[in-house]
């Protein structure tokens, strides 16, 4: 039932979301540069990679060495905006059509965490990972990384479609409300290091 929501759901809200996501592509295109997509692996079900899609929110600004400036230099206003709003989440909506992610699940963190959970902590791989879930909805990048987790795992153990549907509803509010984007004083939440790293930033 999990799937078939996820792929009719999904399939009204690219069609809806078609036009907007068009301007979103040019306006992207004008103030961030190409490419207007960011493209990273992410862990999907199982630990399983697959390439995630989201709109390009940060500039390819670098030093005199060719370095990467830090991410709170190379995110711009309209960017925050992006994020604040979660449109630069719109793209994913293809891969909850792909399977490879679902409405609603633990965010996917990047693959070189894979390694540094713990037995518990890798249980939220048990379930596909979502666009929002319950850690979104209860502090998202507000929380350290051991509640996040532990909201994660939470979920695995407690899904259901109405849980879903309730956690649907927070994220609308919470996007309009704006809340919980980033880390205290982070422009984007502080990398995870294993398990000694389970502190708030």
């Amino acid at each position: 039932m999990k799937r078939f929501f996820d792929f009719f759901a999904s399939l009204v809200i690219l069609l809806i979301a078609c036009l907007p996501l068009l301007i979103l592509f040019l306006l992207v295109r004008l103030f961030l540069g190409s490419p207007v997509l960011f493209r990273q692996v992410r862990p999907g079900l199982k630990g399983h990679p697959f390439e995630m899609l989201k709109l390009r929110t940060m500039t390819d600004q670098r030093d005199s060495h060719g370095k990467l400036l830090p991410d709170a230099d190379r995110l711009t206003k309209f960017g925050k905006f992006l994020r604040s709003t979660s449109l630069d989440e719109l793209p994913e909506i293809w891969n909850v059509l792909n399977g490879d992610m679902s409405l609603v699940g633990p965010r996917p963190l990047l693959m070189e965490y894979l390694p540094l959970y713990s037995d518990e902590q890798r249980r939220r791989h048990d379930v596909r990972p979502g666009i929002t879930g319950w850690a979104q909805v209860n502090g998202r990048n507000a929380l350290s990384w051991e509640e996040k987790f532990k909201l994660d795992v939470w979920y695995v153990e407690n899904q259901s479609f109405l849980l879903d549907i309730k956690i649907l509803f927070l994220t609308l509010y919470k996007v309009v409300k704006r809340s919980d984007i980033s880390a205290p004083n982070q422009a984007t939440m502080t990398a995870f290091k294993g398990s000694s790293d389970l502190t708030k930033p």
